[in-house]
């Protein structure tokens, strides 16, 4: 079976975690910025763990320093995007990143990356809406500033508001008011949680901030009542079988919970998270995720459809992709 051109719709993809190396390196190059430590010799990412990655990810981020260049990454990031089957996505962007928190400039920002998703439709046939995300390690003052941005130029593209970050720095309830903001405004929610740390981030996560959806959210299988709760209030977990392997949350795909929390009810996606730094696509997902636990055609498209149903847009687009994932469309 080929999974390339099967219709995919990932959940959790970052921006600026989607730029190809090689793409990084040439803004480098360009800028006259010396990053050449962030790369191998192949020319891909190099980074020792998880908290290297997040170091090495803001150094690659350090780049990408105006609108155009936002432009730019957005149209390489959904060109592998298309080339693996992916009709629907909804990516991670921050204003940490884009104009430093300051609202006009995040507009510019924000309009230059929507000018590149308008054409990525037209042109390769993909659809991306985005989901601002405040850093958690950047602290809860600053995550106020990014919900306000976020609140501000919500509407039909912009759907979501989240958090990304170091998942041990801090408590879900000292960023409560950036995310009853975003809330106010309309807002889809969901939280980075139970990657790294234990069930009980998922727990406070749920608790103190009330996402529709968890990012990653896999170390909820080593409780059953949290595996339970999941299931009766029907929260979606974004999960990226690839990442958690390749940075060691899981030795290998067979000790990974994503086919035991399906089997006991719990609403599962797939998605790359930062595709190049962990050498994985959409595609190569599903054919990890068919060799491992045998899953098939008809698998991979209730998957496709529980995303949908997840997915934060409106439902005049939510139509039309549903339309993309018809087999006779396939």
């Amino acid at each position: 079976m080929s999974f390339t051109e099967l219709p995919k719709v990932e959940l959790h993809l970052h921006l600026e975690g989607g730029a190809p190396p090689a793409f990084i390196a040439g803004l480098a190059k360009e800028k006259k910025l010396d990053i050449s430590g962030i790369f191998k010799p192949d020319g891909s990412y190099d980074y020792r763990d998880f908290w290297h990655f997040l170091e090495v990810y803001e150094a690659a981020t350090s780049t990408l320093q105006t609108p155009d260049d936002y432009k730019r990454l957005t149209l390489a990031v959904l060109e592998e995007s298309a080339k693996n089957g992916v009709v629907y996505s909804e990516t991670f962007i921050s204003p940490d990143f884009c104009g430093g928190r300051d609202l006009g400039a995040w507009r510019e920002y924000l309009h230059a990356i929507q000018e590149a998703a308008d054409e990525a439709e037209r042109t390769m046939g993909v659809t991306l809406r985005g989901i601002v995300t405040c850093i958690r390690h950047f602290g809860p003052e600053k995550a106020k500033e990014t919900a306000l941005c976020a609140a501000e130029t919500a509407g039909d593209w912009l759907v979501g508001f989240g958090m990304a970050g170091d998942e041990k720095k801090g408590k879900p309830a000292d960023f409560a008011y950036a995310f009853d903001m975003a809330r106010e405004a309309g807002l889809g929610l969901t939280v980075h949680a139970g990657e790294w740390d234990g069930p009980d981030s998922v727990r406070d996560a749920l608790d103190a901030l009330r996402p529709a959806r968890i990012g990653h959210g896999v170390a909820a299988w080593h409780d059953r009542h949290l595996v339970e709760r999941l299931a009766r209030e029907n929260i979606v977990l974004e999960v990226c079988p690839g990442s958690n392997v390749f940075l060691g949350v899981y030795k290998q795909l067979h000790d990974h919970p994503i086919e035991k929390l399906r089997e006991n009810g719990v609403a599962v996606t797939v998605s790359t998270d930062d595709p190049p730094f962990f050498h994985t696509t959409m595609t190569r997902e599903f054919e990890q995720l068919n060799r491992v636990f045998g899953w098939n055609e008809e698998d991979f498209g209730y998957l496709a459809k529980e995303a949908l149903d997840a997915a934060f847009c409106d439902d005049v687009t939510r139509a039309k992709i549903r339309k993309r994932l018809e087999p006779a469309d396939v």
